[in-house]
């Protein structure tokens, strides 16, 4: 059904955010070719329910496969939340049992033990994640007895998407939202960015969060995850070309995507647009 020779790894997210761990991908794994798609013509998918971002998900998914990638991330904290478990499940076994899509909220979570003292966590993200609760049932999992506050930033997003992360009005809404999250829970030492998007905020919401709290943007950390994968998967590492491209798929405008792409990976971007 799908491209049976070695092919670059996929990256999809539901728009922009999944380009800062694109970044930190490429950082740390240089070698190997990228295939980045953003479904930006339905973004955002944080407001939309669980049946709607799983098929917008598995459609993107099926889309990369077809392209060549037996291995893709799920950029996207929605997408992970409320599509992976189900495409894993459910989905490959049937379409391809040989093919892999990964998530970022585990890598994320894994880390908080070596982390945190107090085992008080912060989750910062968009209102799907924080209500489908894949943070909070993932820290169960690994960490039985650590204590999670999630928050909702549902302004984060659009400050970022509309060029004002710089702006006044970014500082009250970090503000706003940090000192919530804080005063629910004032023993919190590790703050996590569940959202993509919000490392392009990091200079200010580390400036409104006490000094003693660690926060954590995820890109290192789904980056350092994804190498130890392959170095623990030699046979899909093999199914991963290098030749050190990148190539982006957008299913809204270019031009559009281009340009505010571009402010995400800190370098220029070319997109091609194609339809899911």
């Amino acid at each position: 059904m799908y491209p049976a020779k070695p092919g670059p790894i996929g990256v999809f997210d539901s728009g922009y955010g999944g380009l800062t761990i694109l970044r930190e991908i490429r950082r740390r794994l240089p070698d190997y070719d990228y295939l980045y798609l953003g479904d930006n013509a339905r973004a955002p998918y944080g407001t939309r329910s669980f049946d709607i971002v799983y098929e917008f998900t598995r459609q993107a998914v099926e889309e990369l496969f077809s392209r060549g990638c037996h291995l893709v991330i799920l950029a996207c904290n929605t997408a992970s939340a409320k599509a992976l478990r189900t495409i894993q499940q459910h989905v490959l076994p049937i379409t391809d049992p040989d093919r892999r899509v990964l998530g970022v909220i585990r890598p994320t979570v894994e880390i908080l033990g070596k982390v945190s003292l107090t085992r008080h966590i912060g989750l910062l993200a968009t209102p799907g994640t924080v209500m489908s609760h894949s943070y909070a049932m993932e820290i169960e999992k690994i960490y039985p007895g650590m204590c999670i506050t999630e928050k909702a930033c549902p302004m984060w997003v659009p400050l970022v998407e509309t060029g004002e992360a710089d702006g006044p009005g970014a500082d009250y809404f970090v503000k706003k939202y940090v000192d919530e999250c804080m005063t629910a829970d004032p023993d919190i030492d590790t703050l996590i960015l569940g959202c993509t998007h919000y490392p392009l905020l990091l200079d200010k919401i580390r400036q409104y969060t006490p000094q003693n709290v660690r926060i954590l943007p995820q890109g290192e950390l789904v980056a350092e995850s994804l190498a130890d994968y392959l170095r623990r998967h030699p046979a899909m590492e093999r199914e991963c070309t290098k030749e050190g491209s990148v190539e982006f798929l957008t299913t809204e405008s270019p031009d559009k995507f281009d340009s505010l792409a571009t402010l995400f990976m800190q370098s220029p971007v070319a997109s091609s647009r194609i339809t899911l």
